[in-house]
């Protein structure tokens, strides 16, 4: 609630999948929702859902002291915030900005050190799940930041999620993101491979998926890919070509350190045959299918 006892508004700039998801939780605890995306039909999504859709950030920020981001890359984040007609142009910009992007963590870093000048709290708040199981309120927010900011702002995370982790200063929460999506990804990768594998032996998928619930092999990637696998259905929750984006910086960052990850450079080619066969906007489920190209030589 505000000072005079209305809603608060927040702001949401990026109305992708979890832009949406988000955007659903505020406006059924309560909250008034003012967003913006450069595509105008998730603008008019927003509306239909009960929220506002604007033209740009800068009317963003004239409607929300605190705003989320939900954009591809930290690039996109800094033309948003600081570039032309960015949120840093309003007349007063918003005192607190959450940014759920999974980005680059020195680009973060360097970001949030330029708003904490300007005396606006920044908070890199990742998020470890895709759009469905943010909607089941089973995603983990993990906030890099300052300890007060992140107090400040608790009760917006759990309204979105039932879990969130201050894991650190600026830039961690970036850093916790790559990690965990390093192990995500290759779990989700291994299921793929051993689905297949059993599919060949002439196991019922089905079965075999009951089966490595109780087996030791079971990981979420098991209830949150498995069916999804099975079914071939690639709805998208969370896409191909974001986590091959996820993992282009998951690499430069390996590198950067001097550390070599053959696992991940393996999943990051099989993602580069998933776009090169305009596969990029499938859920990242997905990758069964390139493993049975792999195992066949044909689309099945």
């Amino acid at each position: 609630m505000t000072a005079d006892g209305k809603p608060e508004t927040i702001g949401l700039i990026g109305l992708g999948l979890v832009g949406t998801a988000i955007a659903e939780h505020l406006l059924e605890a309560g909250y008034g929702v003012i967003g913006f995306d450069i595509d105008p039909a998730r603008g008019k999504a927003l509306a239909k859902l009960g929220g506002r859709a604007v033209s740009g950030p800068l009317e963003v920020a004239d409607g929300a002291d605190r705003v989320i981001l939900s954009l591809l890359t930290t690039e996109v984040v800094c033309q948003v915030v600081e570039g032309d007609g960015g949120l840093l142009q309003a007349a007063g910009p918003p005192h607190t900005i959450i940014d759920t992007t999974t980005g680059t963590p020195d680009e973060t870093m360097a970001l949030a050190g330029r708003l904490e000048a300007r005396g606006i709290a920044f908070l890199d708040a990742t998020i470890s799940g895709s759009s469905q199981q943010i909607r089941d309120r089973q995603a983990l927010f993990m906030v890099g930041g300052a300890a007060a900011a992140y107090a400040a702002c608790e009760d917006l995370l759990r309204v979105i999620t039932d879990k969130a982790m201050h894991v650190g200063p600026s830039g961690s929460g970036s850093k916790a993101k790559l990690a965990s999506n390093l192990i995500l990804g290759l779990n989700r990768l291994v299921l793929a491979e051993g689905l297949v594998f059993a599919d060949r032996l002439g196991l019922d998928l089905e079965a075999f998926l009951d089966l490595l619930r109780q087996s030791p092999a079971y990981s979420r990637a098991v209830d949150v890919k498995g069916d999804k696998m099975v079914k071939g259905d690639f709805t998208p929750q969370a896409r191909v070509s974001q986590h091959d984006k996820d993992l282009e910086i998951i690499l430069a960052c390996a590198e950067a350190v001097g550390q070599e990850l053959p696992l991940a450079q393996l999943h990051h080619q099989i993602l580069q045959d998933l776009m090169a066969g305009g596969d990029g906007d499938l859920d990242c489920s997905a990758v069964i299918e390139a493993i049975r190209r792999k195992q066949t030589g044909s689309g099945k």
